[in-house]
């Protein structure tokens, strides 16, 4: 059994709180079928990615802006419920991926639109690095120790101020160039790398968090909460490498 620490996440939906005060339905002995399982929230997730790309190739085209917008605000508000309510997950993540899945297909189509062939590497190597993260948490060869955890919190902190001062900036027509998808200079692809680089590690907090869950013996509705927590995940990296490519295109 490996340690968990106190910090689980820069994540906001998987804290180092979050199995506290957890509900199960009942209250007899628990039984192997009534527990959250790696192998259960491996298929949970599996099952929102597909919702969430059936969802996407929905909205892959012209004139789907008022999905998009359905898609972005729903997503936030079922965001926020299934962080409040995680007993509801079983029914909020599924929903969660589709409204995600509407918003994504339409930013994935402009951004395709822009450079041909970009969301199909974007998906391949977020992928990619889903897999071979998992593999290296799995093997050993990436562990979460408490300082590692205490690293990518911050840099997740640090990161989340840069996106807020942006957003607030963008009202008053100013913003950060380093974040223009259009700017291919080398401090904003740079940039960009280092935004990739800490969302991926965030998945490998993300995976301890899961274990966890597992070991403590949560009960069966975290598992659809724990893909939760991998779906935010993902696709923040997902849109930092959309970022990233159109960046680098640009630049030809």
């Amino acid at each position: 059994m490996r340690s968990h620490l106190s910090y689980r996440s820069g994540n906001p939906a998987l804290s180092s709180k979050t199995f506290d005060n957890i509900n199960r339905n009942h209250n007899g002995p628990l039984i192997k079928e009534d527990v959250m399982t790696i192998k259960g929230t491996v298929d949970k997730t599996a099952i929102s990615l597909l919702l969430m790309l059936m969802a996407g190739y929905f909205t892959f085209n012209e004139g789907s802006s008022l999905l998009m917008i359905i898609g972005g605000i729903g997503g936030f508000i079922v965001a926020i419920i299934t962080i409040i309510k995680k007993e509801w997950a079983p029914i909020t993540v599924p929903l969660y991926a589709i409204l995600e899945g509407l918003l994504l297909g339409g930013i994935s189509f402009m951004y395709g639109q822009l450079y041909d062939g970009i969301v199909f590497n974007a998906i391949l190597i977020t992928a990619s690095i889903l897999m071979s993260l998992l593999f290296a948490y799995r093997s050993g060869i990436i562990k979460a120790t408490e300082n590692f955890k205490l690293g990518v919190f911050a840099a997740t902190g640090g990161i989340a101020i840069v996106y807020l001062f942006s957003f607030i900036a963008s009202f008053f027509g100013a913003g950060f160039s380093i974040m223009n998808p259009t700017n291919g200079s080398l401090m904003s692809i740079g940039f960009s790398l280092v935004v990739i680089v800490i969302a991926s590690l965030n998945l490998v907090l993300d995976f301890d968090f899961i274990e966890e869950g597992a070991e403590k013996g949560a009960p069966k509705y975290m598992e659809w909460y724990g893909a939760f927590g991998l779906l935010v995940t993902l696709i923040w990296l997902y849109l930092e490498i959309l970022r990233l490519l159109s960046k680098l295109n640009s630049r030809r």
